[in-house]
């Protein structure tokens, strides 16, 4: 199982934007949709509605809806758009009863790959993808990919913050600046540590 993981990792790091999915918390996501498809989006409309209950054009705006998602990933928007060309709602309802579930789990999957082939990931971060992995629960997942994904990325960049505060080298300036930051939110400790640290000294 680990050889395999180790390998699928590998992959993922080759493969990089050939993979590209949205990163709930810090990757980039697909490209936005175009505005037809936007605007076709409702704002009432969830997975959690019963397929069942809606009509055949609730149906078409489901699938749009899905398709301007930026938490869509390469398997849903593939899946997806094959369905619209298709016209077939029937098996579009079908889709959205299973399929949906199955598409999303893939990309869920190979998105903790890719963050774990990613050199900026900590070993909290390894850690608790490592431990989804060997669970493999579609649901928990999905969650960790929304949530805990930020928080645990934000512990990892606070101890790279430490990390940078022991150095004996370390100028005054990136000193208050590790400083002023190393209590900020997940989001500035992480732009801090790719961009803000090198212009300090700069």
């Amino acid at each position: 199982m680990r050889t395999t993981r180790v390998a699928l990792t590998v992959a993922a790091a080759a493969l990089g934007p050939a993979l590209l999915l949205s990163g709930p918390a810090f990757a980039a996501g697909p490209a936005a949709p175009s505005t037809a498809v936007a605007a076709a989006a409702p704002t009432d409309w969830s997975p959690d509605v019963p397929v069942d209950d809606l009509s055949d054009d609730d149906v078409r705006v489901a699938l749009f809806r899905i398709l301007g998602d930026p938490d869509s990933g390469k398997r849903v928007t593939k899946e997806v758009t094959a369905l619209l060309e298709s016209g077939d709602i029937a098996q579009a309802r079908a889709w959205l009863k299973t399929g949906y579930a199955l598409a999303q789990a893939e990309d869920d999957r190979v998105a903790l790959f890719r963050i774990l082939a990613d050199p900026d990931s900590g070993k909290r971060v390894a850690k608790e993808i490592n431990a989804l992995l060997d669970r493999d629960d579609p649901v928990e997942i999905r969650e960790w990919l929304e949530t805990g994904y930020r928080l645990a990325q934000a512990e990892d960049d606070r101890v790279a913050l430490f990390r940078i505060l022991a150095r004996p080298d370390i100028s005054d300036a990136l000193r208050a600046a590790v400083t002023a930051v190393i209590d900020g939110t997940p989001e500035e400790m992480r732009y801090f540590l790719e961009y803000g640290q090198y212009e300090v000294d700069a």
